[in-house]
Order: structure tokens, then sequence, then C-alpha cells
């Protein structure tokens, strides 16, 4: 891969707190904005980078445009708007949910961080003006007088929060702050393979026991979808047992280079990929992979996606795949046939949902996996492996690419949780299995099908529908 061409970073400025001439903070009002970010005493920047004035210039812009304090302004349309997350000093209640997430949170990491910065820095505003800035008397305010806040992060502005401490009386007091985005700055540009011989070649390994018919038509969509259209990517599979072993044997004759690899023992997917990574490019010392799984269907564009975001001791790639619900359910509900399998590959609401909650699909270099240890092979049957996997790559120093994926689709299936599963392994199987048959609407459709027929006159036509233009393809 051709070495990326370096581009210095421009360091944004940082903000000054403002002091008096004791050495305390100044005195500031909490309905300034302005004064609260100390705008006025911004440092200079570096020669290569914007002064401190432009930087300032730019923050104030920001700040009049957007929706601070108790100003608000004109909207296009209900979309625009953007929600606050509530919060406590022990619990977030997040308005950007999806399926993998909680709807009450502990704050940790990077959010905790960002939370106690700003419920110091209200600290501070509160402490530095005689009347606490909220009628409390002149008393100084502790980390134990906050009560409870809000905030939210506009994509152009940055994150604004409310802040609320009991003050004793006459009342409580609110502490509004903002911490304004810094203008763009260029970081690195750097070249990516586009085609040819430049691409590196992705190994796609694939664990698999049984399932010879889900297997046959990945064959099909493999050799339509990755030898045709990219061409750099190549496939080993790890098949388990010897029940269907000439069967996909027979598969796989149909298209070259395809490499199967037999074990006959019981299935683990860690094992099973462990053994395809170690034999993946003979005579190489490193190779592109990409974990795979006999149920998901992925396009050229998301090989070419699975190349950019995974470096060799720098970063590895877990796209976030969009899993389709089951759709005899989706279409039943719709008064449509079952259409063929490539016009189910939609983006939306009613046909399926992003799987957060989901590990299993990765790209990273072979060096980095055997670096961290790999997978644990003592998980047998389904699941906890990926998740013991990627948890692994968080507490190293590669960075971790998440990112949905609209290239890369997990197709329905019946799945069968077995009774003889670890206790742990048993529960996320029926969760999976719950979350991954319908949505919300459409099961509660179902449970009340019922009472709805006669009102409807049928339940076609009964999907939760899609707005704000929440229907895609695939990329």
């Amino acid at each position: 891969m051709p070495s990326p061409g370096n581009v210095a970073p421009a360091a944004a400025p940082a903000a000054a707190t403002p002091s008096n001439s004791s050495g305390r903070p100044a005195a500031a009002s909490p309905r300034s904005a302005e004064a609260v970010l100390g705008l006025q005493t911004l440092p200079p920047a570096p020669a290569d980078g914007l002064s401190g004035e432009e930087c300032a210039r730019h923050v104030r812009q920001r700040l009049a445009a957007a929706e601070l304090l108790d100003r608000g302004r004109p909207l296009a349309s209900e979309f625009e708007l953007v929600a606050f997350s509530h919060f406590t000093l022990s619990r977030v209640y997040p308005v950007e949910l999806a399926l993998g997430k909680r709807v009450v949170e502990k704050p940790i990491g990077f959010r905790r961080r960002d939370l106690l910065e700003a419920l110091n820095k209200a600290l501070e505003t509160l402490n530095s003006s005689s009347s606490g800035g909220g009628g409390g008397g002149g008393r100084r305010y502790s980390l134990e007088d906050f009560s409870e806040g809000v905030y939210r992060t506009e994509p152009t502005t940055g994150t604004q929060y409310e802040l609320y401490f009991r003050a004793g009386r006459p009342g409580a007091a609110r502490v509004s702050l903002a911490r304004p985005f810094a203008p763009l700055q260029a970081l690195a540009v750097e070249p990516v393979p586009a085609a040819g011989r430049d691409k590196p070649v992705v190994h796609v390994l694939l664990p698999l026991a049984g399932r010879t018919a889900a297997f046959r038509a990945f064959i099909d969509k493999f050799v339509r979808i990755a030898l045709r259209n990219d061409r750099r990517v190549q496939l080993t599979v790890v098949y388990f047992g010897e029940e269907g072993l000439a069967e996909a044997r027979a598969a796989m004759s149909r298209a070259q280079p395809l490499r199967l690899l037999a074990l006959n023992e019981s299935f683990s997917r860690g094992r099973g990929l462990r053994v395809a990574a170690e034999r993946a490019a003979p005579g190489r010392r490193d190779a592109l992979l990409f974990m795979c799984d006999v149920d998901v269907v992925f396009s050229a564009r998301f090989l070419d996606r699975c190349r950019w975001n995974a470096r060799p001791g720098k970063k590895v790639y877990y796209p976030i795949v969009f899993s389709l619900y089951n759709p005899h359910v989706v279409y039943t509900l719709q008064g449509r046939p079952l259409p063929p399998e490539a016009e189910q590959l939609v983006i939306s609401r009613d046909t399926g949902f992003w799987r957060d909650f989901g590990f299993g699909m990765t790209c990273q270099y072979r060096s980095d996996f055997l670096k961290v240890g790999g997978f644990s092979e003592d998980v047998v049957g389904w699941g906890g492996e990926d998740v013991s996997l990627y948890r692994k790559y968080v507490r190293s120093s590669l960075k971790v690419v998440r990112a949905t994926d609209p290239g890369i689709f997990h197709l329905w299936h019946p799945k069968e949780c077995g009774r003889r599963l670890p206790a742990d392994q048993y529960r996320a199987c029926l969760r999976s299995r719950a979350l991954s048959e319908a949505s919300h609407a459409q099961l509660g459709f179902l449970a009340f099908r019922d009472e709805l027929t006669p009102a409807l006159g049928g339940v076609g036509n009964a999907s939760s529908g899609n707005h704000n233009g929440q229907t895609g393809r695939r990329a």
C-alpha cells in the first residue's frame, strides 16, 4: 500500500479561564456563554494555525446561531430538532437509542469525563460570583449540590449543557454552558488503493457445520459479488464434522480461489476462525482477514471499506451490520408476496435494524489478531467468542473503527437456542432471536391482529411506514 502523505495538523487553540488580580477566577454571569467560555482571553495559535481572534470569532458566530439559553430558532421540520439527554451524577438517560443500548446507563469513559468537566466548570462559575449566581447567599457550591442536568450536541455548534444546583433559599441555580466546536482542521491526506493489484487481498474466513443449503446460497452470492466485481478476494472455509462435508466440497468446486479445511470435531467458531487465520495466505507474513458468517451478504463496496478501515498495527474494523427481520412477517403485514432475496436488501425501519450488539463480523490483519491473543477457543456453540475478541481490541492500543455499514446485511434465519448452552449464552441467544424476528410495531400488530382485522379490513399495509428518507439500498 502506498505510504500516506503527511499533513501536519493545525492545533486548535484552547480556551483560558479569566482571572482577577487575586488569582481567583473572575466573576461571570451564568447567562453569558461567552464569558463562561472565556473567549476574550484565547491564547495565540501556532504560526501555522488559526489566530486566537480568528478562532474566537468563529466560536462566537456559531454560538450566535445556536439555540442557547432561552433563545430558540425556527426549524424547517420536527426532524431537525435535537433533543436533550437527562443525567444525574450516577445515571444518564440517553435519547439516541439502538437495540443494544440501555434506556438508562452509568456515565463511563469519555461521557463521564465530559460531564464531570462541565460540572467543574459550572461550580467554578457559581463560586466566582459573590451571590452564587442563583441566590445562594454567597455560599460555596460543591459537587454534592448538583441536582440534575441535560445535554445535547448540535453537529455544527457543539455540546450544550443545562445544569441545576440546589441553592437552599430562595431556590435552585441553573448554569448554562456550551462546549463549542473549533473550526475544522486538516489532519492528514492519504491515498487509498482503488483498483487492480494495489488493493490488498481480503481473505474471507468462514467457519461452518451443516447448513448446506445456506452455504450453497452463500457461495452463489460470493461468486457473483466478490469474485466477479472485486476479484481481490479469497475464501477459506473451515468445516466441522462429517455430515454435509461432501455437499460443501461440491458447492466450493464451482469456483476458485476457494479453500476448504475439514476438522472432525465439535463446532467452535473461535477455533475455526483461528485455524483459517493461520492458514490464510500461506507464505506471507501478514494478511487482511474478514471474519464472516454463512448468513451474511456483503457488497464489493463493503470490501473496500474493509481495506480502508483496517491497517496492521494501527486499526481494526468492526462494521455494524444491518440485520433483516423475518421476511414472512414483514411482507405479510404489508400485504405483499415475498420478494426475491436481492429485493429484500433494503435499509428501513420495517425491514430490519442496525445490529449494534453484534461483533462477529470484523476486518483485521492476522498480525493484530495473533498479537491480542485471538479467540477464546473454550467457547463451544453459540456466541461469546466474538465479544471476547472485541474487548481485547478495545483494551489494546489499536484504534477500533465501529461504524454502520450499508454494504453488509445479516439475513434472517430460524434460530434454535439449545437448552444445553450455558445460561449466559442461552439468554444471549434468546435475546438475539427475539430482537431479530420483527420490529416493535410489527410484533404489536401480530399480537393485536384479531382486534385490528375488523377495524382495518385486513392486516395489509399495517407496517409502521417510513418518513424523512428512512429507506435505502445497500452501498
